[in-house]
């Protein structure tokens, strides 16, 4: 599988949105408006801040990302999740990879080798379609089924985190272990 190589982090640091994703079982099938936030953190390691809405609460979970291979120029990260999020206790690492990025890093398709993630991310909430389709084409080149791609829902209006009901209890989360 092909990754980017010599990817400029500072550059992609920020929000992104999803804009498509495989499903997943740590994630609310209800959930829209779903977001990534990173920030870089002294130690050149980032802060990952990933965020949905469902039945109006903000669900989300902080990780941190870091290269797989801090010699090697591939876009190859591990991100690090402590799970429960409501009690964080239990590290869950998994693999992001950067398999694309624009050159004005505005949008990007990130995998994983066993092809059981996918996501098509964009700096806004919205992405043209004909660059869409160029994503998934990307992916489908890569090998990933880009049939079970499911498209993320954005409200209008982007909902702002500190204004939100969050959900403490972590409800959407154990929600999502059944699938719901």
């Amino acid at each position: 599988m092909e990754v980017v190589k010599n990817l400029d982090v500072e550059r992609y640091m920020g929000r992104w949105y999803e804009i498509a994703s495989f499903p997943s079982t740590f994630q609310p099938k209800n959930g829209i408006d779903t977001r990534a936030t990173y920030t870089l953190n002294p130690d050149q390691t980032v802060h990952v801040l990933n965020e949905t809405w469902s039945d109006g609460k903000r669900g989300f979970i902080e990780g941190t990302a870091f290269k797989a291979d801090p010699k090697s120029d591939e876009a190859k990260l591990k991100v690090r999740f402590y799970v429960p999020p409501f009690l964080p206790i239990i590290p869950v690492v998994g693999d992001y990879w950067v398999l694309f990025i624009d050159p004005d890093y505005q949008y990007a398709v990130i995998g994983q080798p066993s092809r059981k993630y996918l996501w098509i991310l964009s700096r806004k909430s919205r992405l043209d379609e004909e660059i869409y389709n160029q994503l998934v084409e990307k992916a489908k080149e890569e090998g990933y089924d880009v049939n079970k791609l499911h498209r993320t829902q954005h409200s209008e209006t982007a909902p702002e985190s500190d204004s939100a009901v969050s959900d403490t209890r972590g409800i959407w989360w154990i929600k999502s272990i059944f699938g719901k």
